[in-house]
C-alpha cells in the first residue's frame, strides 16, 4: 500500500507538471507529439478519437501511459535535432512563447500545492495535539499494539508515575533506556488495565518510542482565510527550501540530507500514516519541490531552458542547437547520477533503521 500511495502521489504530481507544459503548447499552437506519464515501454496509448460522422480524425498528440509511472513527459515538435522542419514546432515559437511554455510545468506544481493547502484547511483543518495522555493512532507492528495497547486508551501512570499530560508520558518513554520494559496502567472503557510494554530504542537519536500518535482535533478554516493561508503556505515553503538549497551548496547542510526515489516512498508512506491531513500537506511540500528544483539553471532543467531562450533575446539569436544539446546532455548525465547516489544513500538509511 505504501509503494502504490506513492506512486499515485508522484503520478499526480507529474501529471500536472506535465499538463502545464502540454497546456502551454496548446496555447501558443505549438504541435505536441506525445503526453506520456512515466517511462519506458509503453502499456496503454490512443493517438485518434472518433468525430461526430463516425470517421477516424487524426490527432498530433499521442496521450500513452509506461511502464515506470515515476516521471513523464511532453514531447514536442521541434524540439530534437532531428525534428526542426515543423511550422508549429517548438524551434519556430517566439522565445517569449517558448519561456511561457518551459515555465509552466514549474508554475502549475506551485499551483497545485495552492490548491492542495487551501483543500486541506479548508475541508480538514488544521491538526492540534490534545495535550491529554490519550493513545491516537496505535502503529501495527510497533511495541504499543504488541501489548494490547488500543487506540483511545488513557495512560494514568506508568511504573507508578503519575501522567497527566502528552508531553509528560513521551518524555518518560523518550528517556527510556535500551531494553526496559514499562508498566502502563490504562483507563479503557471505564476500567482499568495494565500492559507491560518494551519501548522501541532508536540507536542514532538514543530515545525511544512506543509507536503510538497522539490525539488530534482539527479546526477548519473559513474559505477566504484558507484561500489566504493557502497562498503564504506555498511561498513560506518555497523560501525555506531555496534557504536549504543555499545551505547544501554551502556545505552548512551535509549532502545526507537529500532524499532520492526510495527515501521519497517511504516519506509519503511514514505522511500517509499520519492520515489525510498530513499526506496532503507532503503532497503539497513535493510538488513546491519539483517546482523549484525545475526552474534552478541546471542543464537538462526546465530553468536552464529559460535562461537559453532568455539570452536569445537578449543576443537576438539563438545559442547553436549542438553546443546547447550538448550542454543539456551533460546536465542529465550529472542529474542520473545525483539520483542513483541519493538512492543508494536512501538504502543505506533504511538498512540501518534511518
Amino acid at each position: 500500500m505504501m509503494i502504490i500511495m506513492s506512486l499515485l502521489v508522484l503520478a499526480v504530481i507529474i501529471l500536472v507538471h506535465e499538463w502545464g507544459h502540454f497546456i502551454a503548447c496548446r496555447n501558443a499552437g505549438i504541435d505536441v507529439e506525445e503526453f506520456s506519464i512515466g517511462f519506458g515501454p509503453k502499456l496503454l496509448s490512443t493517438h485518434g478519437k472518433k468525430d461526430n460522422s463516425g470517421a477516424e480524425r487524426v490527432v498530433k498528440t499521442e496521450y500513452s501511459l509506461r511502464l515506470f509511472p515515476i516521471g513523464g513527459f511532453v514531447r514536442m515538435s521541434g524540439a530534437e535535432p532531428d525534428d526542426m522542419d515543423n511550422p508549429r514546432g517548438f524551434n519556430r515559437a517566439s522565445p517569449w512563447q517558448r519561456i511561457k511554455v518551459l515555465a509552466a510545468g514549474p508554475l502549475m506544481n506551485f499551483v497545485l500545492a495552492i490548491a492542495i493547502f487551501i483543500l486541506a484547511f479548508t475541508l480538514i483543518g488544521i491538526p492540534e495535539i490534545v495535550n491529554q495522555p490519550i493513545l491516537g493512532e496505535v502503529v501495527v507492528g510497533k511495541p504499543a499494539a504488541e501489548a494490547g495497547l488500543k487506540s483511545g486508551d488513557r495512560v494514568i501512570s506508568i511504573d507508578g508515575q503519575k501522567v497527566s499530560t502528552w508531553e509528560e508520558m513521551v518524555e518518560i518513554i523518550r528517556k527510556t533506556p535500551e531494553g526496559i520494559t514499562r508498566e502502563l496502567v490504562v483507563l479503557r472503557d471505564g476500567r482499568q488495565h495494565t500492559f507491560a510494554v518494551t519501548p522501541e530504542y532508536n540507536q542514532s537519536t538514543q530515545t525511544s518510542i512506543l509507536g503510538v500518535s497522539a490525539t488530534l482535533v482539527y479546526h477548519k478554516m473559513g474559505v477566504w482565510e484558507g484561500i489566504k493561508m493557502g497562498f503564504v503556505n506555498t511561498y513560506l515553503t518555497t523560501v525555506l527550501m531555496l534557504q536549504g538549497l543555499v545551505q547544501l551548496i554551502t556545505g552548512a547542510v551535509s549532502a545526507d540530507a537529500l532524499a532520492g526515489p526510495v527515501g521519497i516512498t517511504k516519506m509519503i508512506g511514514e505522511a500517509a500514516q499520519g492520515g489525510l491531513i498530513y499526506l496532503l500537506n507532503f503532497t503539497a511540500l513535493l510538488s513546491i519541490n519539483l517546482g523549484v528544483i525545475n526552474l534552478l539553471p541546471f542543464p537538462a532543467l526546465d530553468g536552464s531552458r529559460i535562461v537559453f531562450t532568455g539570452l536569445e533575446l537578449i543576443r537576438g539569436r539563438p545559442i547553436e542547437a549542438e553546443r546547447e544539446n550538448f550542454i543539456h546532455l551533460i546536465g542529465f548525465v550529472v542529474l542520473i547520477s545525483l539520483i542513483i547516489l541519493v538512492t543508494f544513500n536512501d538504502i543505506v538509511n533504511i538498512a540501518k533503521g534511518g
